[in-house]
């Protein structure tokens, strides 16, 4: 009786020392970020801006107001003359110190309408920061403080970190500033609509408006990434953050200083992604490499001989496994620098030498959209065409064929739409109704061929499919 008395009373110390131990076994598997954030935590800075902006139309219609009918308590929000003076903007950001001599980074759309610029120091002070150069492909921005003997962060090495990688963001989510979020990276060379150029670091720490701008460390305390978007619904955190990794922005950062401009290698072709049917369609045995759409005419890839319809599958020795792949792998390459291709031509692999341009400023995105003369209806397709009238032909369609109606059938089945223009077909270009016909009874049954459109300005290829 005793023994079970003595039992029944350890019992509860027992099971208290178990769960003790065990939790702080778990705990010491957990980084700890303490030291890491004492060392880092002075480099972070800031980030705010002013901008002054004209009085909306409403208001400019009505800026002579006499002063005697502005009632006292208002006469402060108009001018002397009962004018509107003009709004000011503000916003908030994140950036960190690279250099000691006061050299600050930043996202460009942190500061691309600034009027003013003010860097927010760990010791309180505030100091007008001078734009050194911006680059709004790339987001970042390369700013400059008067002052000395400053903190610095660690650059590191963004191609060495790995998914599920440990990773902490220091920043000022609406205005708190230094505030700490943790995670792990989630994937990396994410593309994004409208971001050819950053292979983007997709993590799970907690981003919020106010940390774009500010820095991504690993455990070493070095900074992998700049914080710069996030995927939200609702305008908060989601769980989906995307930093710009380190080693895309110091080459930025180094060509700012330099010129205060960025010079990327260009191609010269519009392309598009590789999918499933597309693949069947030019004899791939999978999905892979980034199918050009468009050649720009007096472009280096047209004096290489590239063509549309090619699928790039190389640039030297790297594999283009996605097309988002090639835009940020020959940006990062210089202007005049000379390349090999390896280029899938109809089911055969052959390989090109292109020297590559300056990439232009104005040049139109380079990943394609998703996929009254002689009328006739084609049975074989399911389409209705009509040759293009001199009204319809531009820069960038100079022949083919409008599709005026679309039918039950092949065409329909690949995504064919009314007003698609037919340049292409089965690697023959099409320049008239007689054309398409031509080609069309020569299509091969139960095999995938490409055809290429345009559609709203956009070049694409589509698969057709003719089933017996």
């Amino acid at each position: 009786m005793r023994v079970y008395m003595l039992q029944k009373t350890a019992y509860p110390w027992l099971l208290f020392l178990y769960l003790f131990f065990c939790q702080t076994a778990i705990a010491n598997t957990l980084p700890d970020f303490t030291s890491l954030v004492e060392k880092n935590g002075p480099a972070v800075v800031n980030i705010s801006t002013s901008q002054d902006t004209a009085p909306p139309p409403a208001q400019r219609n009505k800026q002579q107001i006499d002063p005697e009918e502005i009632p006292d308590l208002f006469r402060h929000f108009f001018g002397e003359e009962g004018q509107f003076p003009p709004i000011e903007r503000s916003s908030l950001g994140s950036g960190f110190i690279i250099s000691s001599d006061g050299y600050v980074l930043t996202n460009n759309h942190v500061v691309e309408k600034a009027d003013q610029i003010i860097v927010k120091l760990f010791d309180r002070r505030e100091l007008v920061a001078k734009v050194i150069g911006k680059d709004k492909r790339s987001d970042i921005a390369l700013l400059k403080i008067e002052a000395k003997d400053l903190p610095v962060v660690n650059i590191g090495n963004s191609n060495q970190l790995k998914v599920g990688e440990w990773v902490l963001a220091i920043g000022s989510p609406y205005g708190f500033e230094r505030s700490v979020t943790a995670g792990i990276v989630s994937a990396k060379g994410r593309s994004l609509p409208r971001d050819n150029y950053v292979p983007f670091i997709q993590t799970d720490v907690a981003i919020n408006p106010g940390n774009s701008g500010g820095p991504l460390f690993n455990l070493n305390g070095d900074v992998v990434g700049i914080n710069s978007q996030i995927y939200s619904r609702t305008g908060g955190f989601m769980g989906l953050s995307f930093a710009i990794p380190i080693d895309v922005a110091m080459d930025v950062v180094e060509q700012l200083k330099k010129s205060g401009q960025v010079q990327r290698g260009w191609l010269g072709v519009l392309i598009q992604e590789v999918n499933r049917e597309l693949a069947e369609t030019f004899s791939l045995p999978k999905p892979m490499g980034a199918l050009v759409a468009e050649v720009v005419a007096d472009g280096p890839a047209e004096k290489a001989g590239i063509k549309a319809g090619d699928i790039i599958l190389k640039v030297e020795d790297h594999t283009i496994e996605i097309a988002s792949d090639l835009p940020p792998f020959v940006g990062r390459m210089k202007p005049e620098e000379k390349v090999k291709l390896t280029i899938l031509r109809e089911s055969k692999q052959i390989e090109l030498s292109v020297e590559l341009g300056a990439l232009p400023i104005d040049e139109k995105p380079l990943l394609a959209g998703s996929p009254n003369k002689q009328n006739g209806q084609d049975p074989i397709l399911g389409l209705k065409v009509a040759d293009l009238s001199e009204t319809q032909k531009n820069k960038e369609v100079k022949q083919g064929v409008v599709v005026k109606a679309v039918f039950k059938g092949p065409a329909q089945q690949a995504g064919a739409q009314v007003n698609d223009v037919i340049t292409m077909l089965n690697y023959q270009p099409v320049s008239s109704v007689q054309d398409f016909r031509l080609i069309a009874k020569a299509l091969p049954k139960n095999k995938s061929v490409p055809m290429q459109i345009q559609r709203q300005g956009n070049p694409m290829f589509i698969p057709i499919r003719i089933n017996e």
